[in-house]
C-alpha cells in the first residue's frame, strides 16, 4: 500500500513536489497573456492607416441647348362684341299703337312693318291737303289764259301758282305723315323685345326707342390696347427687332368667356386715332363672321393679334426658369467644363410652354430642365442632352433653387 504525499509547508497536500501551490497561479497567467494580446493588436493597427472613401460621381442632369428661332409675336387683349350695325325703332308722329306686326327676339327683314299707329287722322289730313291743293292748281291753271291777255292782274296769277306750291307742300307732308304711322325696320337683323303694347300712346321723335334691331352677321370686336405698348412695339419694328406683321386686313383670333376658342377668323378694321383720357389706352376693332348668331352684343371675350415677327428669338423652357427670392427670373447653365453657373435673366412673355428671353442667356448655351436639385451653383455635373421639343414634365424635381415661394 503506497503511502500518501507529505503535505506541503502551508498545510495542504501538494500535488506536485517542489514548492507550495496557493490556487492562484491560474488567474495571473490570464491577466498577463491579455495584456500581451492588446499590447499586440495596438502596435498592429498603426501600422496599416486606414483608407478614405471614394468621390461620388458627378450628378446626371438633363440640358437643352438653347438656339435662336423665329417666332410670331401675339397678344391677347379684352374687349367686347359690338353689333355690326343697330336701328333704334322710334315713331316719328304721334298716336296710339294699334298693332305691334312682330315677334320678339325673331329675325326681321329691312323695310318690314314693326308697328301700326292708328292712321284715322293722317287719312283725313292727307285727303283735306290733297283736295285743297288740286283746287289751288286748278285756279292757277285758269289764271294763267287771262294774264296774257291782261284779263287778271300779273299779281294775281302770281298768287295763284304760289298759292297751288304751297297746298301741294303740304299735301305732300300729309302724305309723309300717314306713311309714318307704318313703322318700318331700316335694316336686316334680329329685333328685341318690346317697350310698348297695343293701346299704348307714343309722341313723335320720343326718347324712348319702341324696340331695336341689331344685325348680327358679321359682328365687331372692339378691344383696347394701352399706348404704351403701341410706343415698344414702334420702337422695336424701328430698330429692327420685329418684322411687322401684314397691314391689309390682318387675321385675329377669338376665345370666348369660357375659355373656348370660337371658330371663324376675323380681321381687324382699324385702329382708334385717339387715346382714351381716363383708361390711356386705344381701341381696336376687328369684323368677325357670325353665321350661327353665336356672339351677340357685349359678350366679354379676347382676342389674339399678331403684333409681329422676331427672327432671332431665344425661347427657352419654362423648366429650366425659376425665381429668386426678389422674384427675378433664374437659370442653371453648364459651362463648358461641366461647371453650374446660376444666371439671372430677363423674360418678356410665355409663348406656349416657353420663355421668350431678352438678356440672361444666348444661343448655344445649355440650361438645366431636368435634375436642378442636384445641381448647385459652382459644382460639377454630368450634362445629358435632350431635344427642345421633347422636355420631362413638370413635377417637383424640377425646382430650381433659390426660387421664391
Amino acid at each position: 500500500m503506497q503511502a500518501a504525499p507529505p503535505p506541503d509547508s502551508c498545510g495542504r497536500e501538494s500535488p506536485t513536489r517542489g514548492g507550495c501551490y496557493d490556487g492562484l497561479m491560474p488567474s495571473r497567467l490570464n491577466r498577463s497573456t491579455g495584456a500581451a494580446l492588446g499590447a499586440l493588436l495596438v502596435l498592429t493597427g498603426c501600422g496599416h492607416k486606414q483608407e478614405a472613401p471614394p468621390a461620388p460621381p458627378p450628378p446626371l442632369v438633363k440640358v437643352v441647348t438653347l438656339q435662336n428661332q423665329p417666332v410670331s409675336l401675339t397678344t391677347e387683349l379684352p374687349g367686347r362684341t359690338v353689333a355690326y350695325r343697330v336701328a333704334e325703332i322710334r315713331p316719328q308722329v304721334s298716336g296710339v299703337i294699334q298693332k305691334r306686326m312682330f315677334i320678339e327676339g325673331s329675325d326681321v327683314k329691312a323695310g318690314e312693318q314693326l308697328y301700326q299707329i292708328d292712321p284715322a287722322p293722317y287719312q283725313a289730313a292727307y285727303e283735306s291737303a290733297a283736295a285743297a291743293a288740286a283746287s289751288s292748281k286748278s285756279q292757277a291753271e285758269r289764271f294763267k289764259p287771262l294774264a296774257e291777255v291782261n284779263a287778271v292782274s300779273k299779281q294775281d296769277y302770281d298768287n295763284a301758282v304760289a298759292l297751288a306750291a304751297q297746298n301741294k307742300a303740304a299735301a305732300d307732308t300729309a302724305r309723309i305723315n300717314l306713311v309714318y304711322t307704318r313703322l318700318l325696320s331700316p335694316i336686316s337683323g334680329r329685333i328685341g323685345r318690346s317697350s310698348v303694347t297695343e293701346g299704348a300712346l307714343v309722341t313723335a321723335n320720343q326718347t324712348t326707342a319702341l324696340a331695336t334691331v341689331q344685325q348680327l352677321d358679321p359682328i365687331y370686336v372692339d378691344v383696347t390696347q394701352p399706348s404704351a405698348v403701341l410706343l415698344r412695339l414702334k420702337r422695336e419694328l424701328a430698330a429692327g427687332q420685329l418684322v411687322a406683321a401684314s397691314s391689309t386686313e390682318a387675321e385675329v383670333q377669338l376665345t370666348l368667356e369660357d375659355g373656348s376658342s370660337y371658330g371663324p377668323r376675323g380681321k381687324l378694321q382699324f385702329t382708334e386715332v385717339s387715346v382714351d383720357e381716363t383708361t390711356g389706352s386705344v381701341t381696336l376693332r376687328a369684323l368677325f363672321p357670325n353665321p350661327d348668331k353665336l356672339l351677340l352684343p357685349g359678350m366679354f371675350v379676347h382676342e389674339k393679334l399678331e403684333e409681329g415677327r422676331r427672327n432671332d428669338a431665344l425661347l427657352v423652357p419654362q423648366l429650366a426658369i425659376a425665381h429668386n427670392q426678389k422674384g427675378e427670373p433664374t437659370a442653371l447653365v453648364v459651362g463648358p467644363d461641366n461647371q453650374v453657373e446660376l444666371r439671372t435673366l430677363a423674360t418678356e412673355r410665355a409663348i406656349g410652354d416657353k420663355w421668350l428671353v431678352t438678356a440672361g442667356l444666348k444661343a448655344g448655351e445649355r440650361v438645366i430642365v431636368e435634375g436642378v436639385q442636384y445641381a448647385k451653383p459652382g459644382s460639377s455635373v454630368k450634362p445629358e442632352e435632350i431635344p427642345g421639343d421633347a422636355q420631362p414634365p413638370p413635377g417637383p424635381q424640377n425646382a430650381a433653387p433659390g426660387a421664391g415661394s
